[in-house]
This record gives structure tokens, C-alpha cells and sequence, in this order.
């Protein structure tokens, strides 16, 4: 991860800041980047993810943004932080993207809002409610922000090779941790409508309250990407208990994804077909 000094005095054009290919964020170029990328928030949780890979090297390490690449089972994958919260993610969509990934699997924590949804288990959010703040600058609010199908069953098959107890169902994707999530701010501050938040989400029956999938999934909808989500649960705001783990659990679900996805993807080379379907190939 060295020479990242040199950027320091490149120029660019402010429109698509780059040099030579290398985005100005991220800080990675064309080559460096598997098609196939884990995106934790925490820049921490990125080499704990790529320990579990066969073989696996730091590429980049800037701001939020630390970047892994390796294989796992011959199959090159990526993992790149986001940070906390939709802008941050939007920055490495746009610049992942930009260098060639095209399917993206969000590795993150989450707070549960159904009592049946339980510390440490694992949840494969299907779709997202775009409280998120940053995707309204993308599109309407009434676009959906929708998991990839194949994505989706790619994460449930692998929950189910690993044996891991996990669920299946929408998030609600706040732009603040607490506010957005129903907490009273400093000395309690709060507003009437933010106590009501988790029982109307409750009755729509949204699982969990994270930052981010619903920007990753808006973007990847809006630019023909393939995005999927597995989040861990440390907390459950109906019991009120927080307790931290499953982290790694996520992470060998969202790996063994990878290694379904790219078999996957080479049956349906082989067929021919535009669409994947359990059958194909």
C-alpha cells in the first residue's frame, strides 16, 4: 500500500477525479480490483475478511477506504471498506465500479426490530427502505432500492452450506445512527415523529435499522450492477439487548457467496442465457 504519497500533487479533471486510472478516493486502478466485492464499513473488518481467503494482499489503504484483493477457492475477490453511511458508499460504488467491479456484497452490523430476530444471527436483506439521505440524489424516492436476485439466493445458499441461522427480509437504511434510528440524541433530544419510526417499520414488517444498503442497491439498480447484503445483528431495539458478534459469521457467508456467484456465472456463460435461473447450465 505504499507510494500513495506520489498522489499527493497529481491533477486531474475535477469532473472524474483520476490519475492514470487510479481513483482519488479509493485509490485504486484499473487490474487492482476483483469484479466480485465485500464491502464492510469498518476499514478494521477488511483484513479480518481477507484472512479467511486462500490468498490475499493490501491494495490500498485511504480515509475510510481500505482495499483487499485475493482468491478464494481460484476465484479473485476484492473487499473494500465504505465508512458508516450512504455517501461514503455511494464514493466506492461510483470508484469501484469505475475499475471494473460489478457485484457487490455488503458485510455489515445491524440493529434488529422484530423481538424474533436475534443477537447474532445473520440478516440477508432482500431490499431496502431509502431513509439513507444520499440515493435521493440519485433518482426519485419511489425508485426501489432492491437487492439482486441472484445475489440474494447466492447468500441464502451459502447461510444454508454453513448451516448458520439466519433471515430474509427488508432493512431500513437511515442517514443517522441515532436520530434515524428512533434514539434520543444528546440530553434526550428528540422529535415527536422519530419515537413513532420503529413501530410503523415494525408493521410494514422492516427486520433491521443499518446505513447503507439502500444507497449500494439504488446505485447498483441505477447502473446495472449486481448488489446483495448479509448483515450481522449486535442489537435488538424491541428487547433492548446489544451484544456484539456474527461479524465473522457474515463475512464466511458473503465469501462462500462469492464462490457460488462465480460458479454461477460460468454456467451461464457456458449457456448462452441473459438471465440466470436455478436450472440454467
Amino acid at each position: 500500500m505504499g507510494g500513495w504519497r506520489a498522489m499527493e500533487r497529481w491533477r486531474s479533471e475535477a469532473t472524474r477525479p483520476q490519475a492514470g486510472g487510479v481513483q482519488y478516493h479509493i485509490r485504486c486502478g484499473p487490474g487492482q480490483v476483483a469484479r466480485y466485492v465485500l464491502m464492510p464499513g469498518d476499514p478494521d473488518r477488511v483484513p479480518l475478511i481477507a484472512s479467511t481467503w486462500d490468498e490475499a494482499q493490501p491494495v490500498a489503504r485511504h480515509r475510510e477506504y481500505t482495499t483487499y484483493t485475493g482468491k478464494v477457492g481460484g476465484v479473485a475477490i476484492s473487499s473494500t471498506s465504505t465508512g458508516i453511511g450512504g455517501p461514503s458508499t455511494a464514493i466506492a460504488v461510483e470508484e469501484l465500479a469505475e475499475v471494473g467491479a460489478d457485484t457487490f456484497i455488503r458485510v455489515g452490523t445491524c440493529g434488529a426490530i422484530q423481538p424474533e430476530v436475534r443477537c447474532g444471527e445473520l440478516v440477508i436483506v432482500s431490499a431496502a427502505v431509502r431513509h439513507d439521505g444520499t440515493s435521493d440524489d440519485y433518482v426519485e424516492p419511489a425508485y426501489p432500492a432492491a437487492a439482486h436476485y441472484q445475489v440474494v439466493a447466492a447468500l441464502v445458499e451459502a447461510a444454508e452450506r454453513l448451516g448458520l441461522p439466519y433471515h430474509v427480509g427488508v432493512a431500513a437504511s437511515t442517514a443517522s445512527f441515532h436520530a434515524g434510528q428512533s434514539r434520543p440524541g444528546w440530553r434526550g433530544y428528540t422529535q415527536t415523529w422519530t419515537g413513532q419510526r420503529i413501530e410503523d417499520l415494525r408493521r410494514a414488517g422492516v427486520l433491521i435499522f443499518e446505513m447503507e444498503a439502500a444507497t449500494l442497491y439504488t446505485l447498483a439498480g441505477l447502473f446495472g450492477l449486481r448488489a446483495g447484503g448479509v448483515m450481522a445483528v449486535v442489537a435488538n431495539r424491541v428487547t433492548d439487548e446489544m451484544s456484539y458478534g456474527g461479524v465473522e459469521e457474515s463475512a464466511r457467508v458473503a465469501t462462500e457467496a462469492v464462490r457460488i456467484l462465480a460458479e454461477w456465472d460460468q454456467r451461464l456463460q457456458r449457456s448462452g442465457r441473459r438471465h440466470w435461473y436455478p436450472s440454467v447450465g
